[in-house]
This record gives structure tokens, sequence and C-alpha cells, in this order.
């Protein structure tokens, strides 16, 4: 911030200022989400070139801004200014950052008609936003007809394969990537613990760990830490995953707590729940979801008077639920739901289409899972919350907005429940369609009545 202002200051006081003065500026404001700062600088410029739009482009996508770089980029459309490498670049980041694969593959299509697709930057970032959008086929086409593979390259479709439950083509393409004499990095072995993770493969997961710094010479961190106590607590191991902790390395965060915490609720173990929870109180102390997951297990035990307190807590600490929400992009806008919301234009239509949708899958043995409704309420009153989660509503919007055999696309900003995961693995039975659904951990693919996760998640 002190560069910053001196910075600013020496531009101001400049006597003439050249587009090159404007643009190192307008980059810096951008890239520390500057958002009004740099807007107004850009509307002083009398003629702003395709690096100014660049410059902000890809300050908002780097700041964690996707929305506003990808509206600086439609007002750059709408200018006529012609996008070069590098504002292809921070576009797809910005596409895969909010999910929005309709841009991606545009931009991605006026990239390879440019030659661009020789940018080895661009293809890399054409990987991690197909991955990131639920299209790993494509994010494969791309990798493949790659000439320059780098590390990065490889690396970013070994997570790819993981992120998508494809953790035997991660490990084959491991195995591809040495043969052909590549050194892996820090990001690959993040890639290949998530794989055995998804998998359940414990043991090649804990020689994976070994060979980073034995073979290779990449020191463990934080990161590759947790995949690690996220694959033994997958796994049932959760005295080994608290043993692991103990001696890590490096200070255990609270990413490694939570992963612990997955496993007890997977696993019912409430005396490792109630340890990772203390933990996380005085780790991340706002986060409502530990607290929920721990009501989670208390409820599975039929501790209801755990529960209670546990809610007293979360009160008593002013820490709130976060409150879930499911989003789908059709014809380029972008429809966000809330569990229970009836905001939507076309509300009535969608809650008639999702109710007709779960009585077929109870006619397939669909049966409601009341346990994820934490609520002092009967089952009847659980089974009507349940029907309006968000991505179901999501969903159901999708089928009545697209055509038929349309993939449909869902982003959720929290894990999917194991109630919507049933009903969603049936509906897409019962539609014929193809469902991937983002959650905060991975994808799953729904298809033919099938979970690309195997139930493994």
């Amino acid at each position: 911030e002190h560069h910053l202002r001196l910075a600013r200051l020496l531009f101001d006081t400049m006597p003439a200022r050249d587009a090159a003065s404007y643009n190192i500026l307008l980059t810096a404001l951008a890239a520390r989400g500057r958002v009004a700062e740099a807007l107004e600088l850009f509307d002083e410029m009398p003629e702003p070139s395709v690096r100014s739009w660049t410059a902000l482009v890809a300050g908002f996508a780097q700041s964690g801004r996707p929305a506003d770089a990808l509206r600086v980029f439609r007002d750059m459309e709408g200018a006529g200014v012609a996008p070069n490498e590098v504002t292809v670049v921070a576009v797809l980041a910005a596409c895969a950052d909010v999910g929005d694969l309709d841009l991606g593959r545009k931009v991605h299509g006026y990239a390879k008609r440019q030659g661009y697709s020789r940018n080895v930057l661009v293809c890399n970032a054409a990987i991690d936003m197909y991955v990131k959008c639920g299209c790993v086929d494509a994010a494969r086409g791309v990798f493949d007809a790659m000439d320059g593979r780098t590390v990065v390259s490889w690396s970013a479709m070994i997570c790819g394969h993981a992120m998508h439950g494809e953790g035997d083509k991660a490990l084959e393409l491991f195995a591809a990537m040495r043969r052909r004499g590549m050194l892996p990095n820090g990001v690959t072995f993040v890639g290949l613990l998530h794989a055995c993770s998804h998998m359940g493969l414990v043991d090649e997961g804990r020689a994976f760990f070994e060979s980073m710094e034995k073979d290779h010479g990449i020191a463990p961190e934080i990161e590759h830490c947790g995949c690690m106590v996220d694959l033994l607590s997958r796994a049932g191991h959760l005295q080994e995953a608290l043993e692991f902790i103990n001696g890590m390395p490096v200070e255990p965060n609270s990413v490694v707590w939570g992963a612990l915490l997955g496993g007890a609720r997977l696993h019912r173990n409430v005396e490792v729940g109630e340890e990772a929870t203390r933990r996380l109180a005085v780790l991340d102390p706002g986060n409502d979801g530990y607290y929920v997951v721990l009501s989670n297990i208390y409820a599975a035990a039929g501790r209801w008077e755990d529960v209670a307190r546990v809610r007293r807590a979360m009160k008593l600490r002013g820490v709130k639920k976060t409150t879930g929400w499911s989003a789908i992009s059709v014809g380029g806008t972008v429809h966000e739901f809330a569990a229970g919301d009836c905001a939507h234009p076309q509300a009535a239509a969608i809650c008639e289409t999702l109710d007709g949708l779960l009585e077929e899958a109870r006619r397939r043995g669909y049966a409601p899972d009341t346990s994820v409704v934490l609520l002092d309420m009967d089952d009847g009153e659980k089974e009507r919350v349940l029907a309006r989660h968000s991505e179901k509503l999501a969903v159901a919007f999708g089928l009545m907005a697209t055509p038929p055999g349309t993939t449909l696309r869902v982003m959720k900003n929290l894990r999917v429940c194991s109630d919507c995961h049933a009903a969603m693995k049936l509906i897409s039975e019962i539609t014929r369609r193809e469902i991937v659904v983002r959650d905060r951990n991975r994808f799953h693919c729904f298809k033919n009545g099938i979970c690309s996760c195997r139930d493994y998640w």
C-alpha cells in the first residue's frame, strides 16, 4: 500500500502522462482490487489501448474479482478492442473462477482462430477453465493437442482428473509424465494425493507422500498434509490421521482439522469429531460449517441434547449459518437459487417440475434422508425442506430451460448433502441427462443413475 501511494503521488505530479504510466498504475490498482479507483483512472485515459483494457481485466482476475474482470472484458468487446493473448489468459481464469463455461468456450474459440493455441499459457488457462467448469473431457482435448507441455500443463490435467473423480486417469497421466522425463512439482503431488483420496487408495497415497521428499526433494507443505489427512480420514483410519496431524512438520491449519472432522462425520466418530471441532473453534471461530458437521455427527448418534448444545454455542458465539446457494447458467444468464427460494419468476413451475421428479424418484427407490435436516420438526416438514434444497431447484430449472439431452452444470457454495446426492442420481436416470455439480470440495458427475464419485465423497 505504501508503494502504491508513492506511485500515485508520482503519477499525479507528472507534467505529462503517457500510455505506459497510465498502464503501470492501472495494473497496480486493479491487482489490489481497487475497482473504483482503477475504473476512474481508466476513464481519464484519452485513448485506452488493448494493454490498458488488459491491465484492468488481468488485475481484477488476479485480485479475486472475476466478475469485475468479466464486466470489463464485455465493455472491451463493446468498444471493438480485440483481445490479445494476455487478455485471453486473464479472461479464461476469470471464467474458471465463476464457472462461466459459455464465455470460456467463446474466448477459447477466439484464441484458436487467432493462432493463440500455440501459446502454452493460453492452453494451460483453457485446461484450468474447462476443468473448473465441469468439462474435463474438453480440458483433456486441449492437453492432448498441446505441443510444448510444461509441468504446469501436466499438473493441471492431473488435478483436473482428480477433481472429477477420475483418479485412475490421474495416476495413468502421472506415469506418462514420468516416462516423458518430466519432473513433478508440488502441485503435481497435490493432484495425485487428491486422486488417491477420492478413490480410497491409502497405500498408494502413503507411497506418493513419502516419494515427494525422498525421490524428488519436494518438502511437504500444508496442502499435501491436508490431502493425507483427508485420505486417511475418508478411509476410516481416523487414529492414524490424528497421529499424522500431531507429527506434521508444519503447524496444522483449519483445512487439516476440517479434513479430520469430515472423516469423523463419514464414520460417525463422536470423539474425533469433538476433538477436531475444539481445534477448529480456535483456528476458525466464525465458520459455521464445523458446528453443523458436529451437529450431524451428534444427530447420527441420536444425541439430540448435544445437537441443541451446539446450536446454543453457535448463537452465543454469534456464528451464523452460511446460506446455501446453487447457480446454473442458461443462455448466457446465471440463475442463482437459495434453499426454499420462491423469488425466481418461474418459481411455481420449477417447484411443480421438481415435485414430479421426486415423486418418480420415490417410485424408483428414493427415500428422503431427513437426518441431514437439523431443525426441530417432524419428518414430513423435514421432507418439505429437503425438496427445496438449492441444487434441486437449479436442476429443475435447467431441465425446464434447456433442450432434451443438454448437460446441466450447477455450481454450489457448500458440500452436496447425502439426500441431494441420492436424488440427483435418480433424476439423471429419469431424465436421461448428465448433471454436473461442482460443490466446494469436488465435482459430481451424475449420469444414468450413477455418480462419478462412486458414492465415496
